[in-house]
This record gives C-alpha cells, structure tokens and sequence, in this order.
C-alpha cells in the first residue's frame, strides 16, 4: 500500500491507495459506478411505484388530478438534476473530482432519507428534487475523474461500465418493489425508498482507497503527485516506467498550455472557440439523442406502456420490469465491450437504426394489439418488441452517454462542461417524462410513432458530425478537435508499440526546469 496525501476528505486523515494499477482500475470504476446504480435503482423503483396500488392509492394518483400527480412526482427528480448542472461544475475544479463526489453522496443520502418519511406529495416532490441534484451532482463529477483518471485503453471499459451499472441498480430495485408489493401499508414504497442510500454509503466507504485526478493535480500546480498518480494507473507505482512519463508529458505540457488561455475552467471558455463550440455541440448531441430515444417511457411508464399493450396484470408488469433490466444490463455490457473495438460512432449508429426500427414497431404492434385484444400472440410480439428496443438502446446509449462527452471536453471545459451536459440531459428528461404520461394517455400508439420519427433524424447527424475517439488519450483527442497537440510528447499507442521512442526521467526534469 502507498500512502496518499492528496485533497483532504471531511473524513480522513490519510489515504490508503492500493500500489497495484489494476486493482486502483477497480476501485475508481467501483467508486463512480455507484452514481449510476443509484439513479438506475431510482428509475425502476418509480417505474415500480407507479405500478403499485398501495402508492398510487396514497398519493391519491387515481384521483382527478392523478396524472399531474403522477407526473410531478416522477419528473421532479429532472429539476434537482437542472440545478446541479448549472453549479456543480465549478465545485468540481475549485475542491477536486473525489471530494465532490463525497458531497454529491451525501446530499443524495440526505434526500433519500426525507424521500422515505415523506408524508404526502410536496414532501416527496422535495425529496426528489434533491435526490436529482445529488445524483446529476455525482453523474457529472464520476465520468469526468474517471476519464481523467483512468489509462486510456482502459477508458472506455471504465466509462461504460460506469453507466452499465444502471441496470444493476435497476435490477435490484425492480427485484425490491416486485417483493414489497404485497405489503398493503406504505412500507410498500417506503422500504424500496430507504434501500437507495446503500449505494451512496459504498461511495463514501471506498473513496479514501482512489488517488486524485492526475489532471486536476497538475492544473494546482502539483507536477510530482500527478506523476506519483500516473504512475500507480499506469505501473502500478513505477515512476521511471515509459509510458507514464510520457503519459505525464502529455498531461503537463496540455494542462500549461490550457492554464495560459484566458479565463481557464470559466463558463465563458465553452463558447469561446469554435473548437470549444464543435466540443459542446457534440457533448449536448449525447443528452438530447440518449434522452429522447423512446427509453423515457420504458424507464418510467413501462405500467402504463405494457397496458396499452394488453398486458394489464400488475404481478405480470412487474415481472416484465425484472426481466427487462436484467435483459438490459446484458445488451449493456455487450455494448461496451464493442464501444472500444467498433469506435464510437459505430457502435452510436448500430444502436440508433436498430431501436428507431423496433421502436416503430412497438408503435404499430400496439395498433394492432392493444387494450381489449384478445391475441395472446400479437400482445406477446408487442412486449418482444419492447425488450429489443431496450436492448438496443443498451447496446450504445447505455455506454456512450458517459463514454464520449468527457472524452471530447478538453480539461479547460470539462467539469463546467459535463455541468452544462447534465443541465441539457436534465432538461430533455424533465420535458420527456412530465410529457409522455400526457401523450400516451392522449394519442396512444402514436407517440411511438411521433419518437420514432425523430430517432431517424440522429442517425445523419452522428455520421457527418461526430468525431471518433477511439485508441487515443484525452491529449491526443485534443489534437483531433483543435488540429494541432499541445504536447511534443510522442504518441503514446506508439510507444506502446514500440513504434516510438519514450522520454526518460531526466528529459522530464530538464523540461520542467526550462517552463520555470
């Protein structure tokens, strides 16, 4: 074990980092990865209560004003994700990437407390809202540390296993309300309300065994810890090894020449060049695209969904909802095992054409099919329809929603980047899921239709607009979107390779020397 001073936790005196590259992989993938099984576990659990009777019949969702009721109380979480996409950022780069993401954990522990004694709808709205807050808080820190963080061939592992998890939390809370819906009190809801905190715990439990984000250590000036960080991603400790002085170079050569522009790390640099223009258009092209993709209404009105469909049971909706995420985290893990070897517009167009097509098939099975259909075959085609649409959505958005947005935000512009990132994901979802309730309820099958629609339109867009960052460190991306790397540090594939030659300690050291 090596002992860490880094950036102070409210809860530790020192770190214990682990001198081993593979397992500090682990706990850095295991400690962001717990953001996305909360908010994965909050999706199926309200996709689970609003199935319930014993909720629906508490907060009175049947009533006259049921509809508004049901969907204030599953898109608030929308609102708290808003907020903290519009102020968690510069949290981020003024206190650290681990630091933030303790705080993130504990305002979401908070809100999951007030969650479960909530005692009518206002209570629970608020509830909510911080619970959004916190997690979007944590969605935005998570991806940016871990790609920052991570070696570069392990990234995209990382990053999509950072949002397969999702469907763990998903699986577990569908697996929850599936048993707590025989209770006939509150506890029905409250208990799978309560067992949401867990997650938040394990991230605090585990972040004083992670090191620092090598690029925001050299950003505070703190060359040799950034280099002592690399080392431990990258050699397991061995700071005399190759590739990590040449990944250092990169990073510092990178990170000075980012501190020399004008106003680094403010709002203003995000718009400021057309590079940083192209990097936010292709960041906010993932919220809108991932978020409008028809997965809103499975993830959070599949009760409503699947009864249109024909299947009206609510032990059976229940059920579909255990299979499906599980079904799910499968499509999810396959996809991000092909993210790094197909590239990342690949696997984005593999998965856009095949759910536009299985989404518009939902549309017209459900004509077809619906409420009062008595063919058992047709109803059953309609819930196949519905698992291969959600299959490929897992296959790209899953992992590339936090796969590609840290990856074309340079550091000047990430944290506040991945803010405005989950403002515009936040904002899409807040539309989305108050919306859908409406239109399902409205013109039925058409939604599908009218979703459908807009699916093709990305396909285009992602083909001509997008960039590929497969194969390369966040630096040499750079040189991808700017034409021109900061650094004069070979490329580090190449190295790798053997194709090119390293760096040594001293040339590093003289380096230093000549910038101070």
């Amino acid at each position: 074990m090596r002992t860490f001073s880094g950036n102070i936790l409210p809860f530790e005196t020192k770190d214990r980092v682990p001198n081993s590259s593979l397992l500090v992989s682990i706990l850095l993938v295991s400690t962001s990865m717990v953001t996305s099984t909360t908010f994965g576990y909050d999706a199926s659990m309200i996709n689970g209560l609003n199935i319930l009777p014993s909720y629906a019949n508490y907060f009175n969702i049947n009533g006259p004003n049921g509809t508004t009721i049901l969907s204030l109380n599953t898109a608030s979480v929308w609102i708290g994700g808003i907020l903290a996409g519009v102020s968690f950022g510069k949290v981020t780069d003024v206190i650290g990437r681990r630091p933030a993401l303790f705080w993130a954990a504990i305002i979401t522990l908070f809100a999951v407390i007030l969650q479960t004694a909530a005692q009518n709808v206002g209570m629970f709205v608020a509830a909510r809202i911080f619970i959004g807050y916190g997690t979007s808080a944590s969605a935005l820190t998570g991806p940016a540390y871990l790609a920052e963080t991570l070696p570069f061939r392990r990234r995209a592992w990382g990053l999509g296993i950072f949002n397969d998890f999702y469907y763990v939390g998903g699986l577990i809370a569908a697996g929850i309300t599936y048993g707590t819906s025989f209770m006939p009190s509150t506890w029905a809801w409250r208990i799978p309300s309560a067992i949401q905190g867990v997650f938040s715990i394990l991230c605090i439990l585990l972040l004083p065994f992670t090191p620092e984000s090598p690029r925001w250590l050299a950003f505070q000036g703190r060359p040799e810890d950034a280099l002592r960080v690399v080392a431990l991603t990258h050699a397991s400790g061995d700071v005399n090894d190759a590739v990590v002085l040449v990944q250092h170079k990169e990073i510092i050569d990178t990170i000075d020449y980012e501190k020399n522009t004008a106003e680094p790390l403010s709002l203003a640099q995000m718009v400021k060049t057309p590079s940083a223009r192209k990097r936010m258009l292709l960041c906010s092209s993932v919220a809108v695209f991932s978020t409008v993709a028809g997965n809103v209404i499975v993830s959070y009105y599949l009760g409503t969904m699947l009864t249109n469909a024909g299947v009206t049971n609510t032990t059976t909706q229940l059920q579909i909802n255990i299979i499906l995420n599980a079904f799910s985290l499968v499509c999810a893990l396959v996809g991000t095992y092909y993210v790094d070897r197909l590239g990342r517009k690949p696997t984005a167009i593999i998965s856009i054409g095949s759910l536009t097509i299985f989404l518009f098939l939902v549309g017209a099975l459900t004509k077809t099919y619906g409420i009062n259909s008595t063919n058992n075959s047709g109803i059953y085609a309609t819930v196949a329809m519905i698992f291969l649409f959600q299959g490929a959505y897992s296959f790209g958005w899953t992992p590339l929603l936090y796969v590609y947005p840290p990856e074309v935000l340079n550091y000047a512009i990430r944290a506040n980047g991945m803010g405005a990132f989950q403002f515009v994901l936040n904002g899409t979802a807040l539309m989305a899921v108050f919306a859908f309730p409406f239109a399902l309820n409205n013109i039925g099958w058409k939604t599908y239709m009218i979703n459908a629609a807009w699916d093709a339109l990305e396909v285009p867009f992602v083909w001509w607009y997008w960039v590929e960052t497969q194969g390369k460190t966040l630096e040499e991306i750079d040189e991808v979107l700017d034409g021109v790397k900061h650094s004069n540090a070979p490329d580090l594939e190449k190295v790798m390779r053997g194709e090119a030659e390293g760096i040594s300690m001293e040339k590093t050291e003289e380096d230093r020397d000549v910038k101070e």
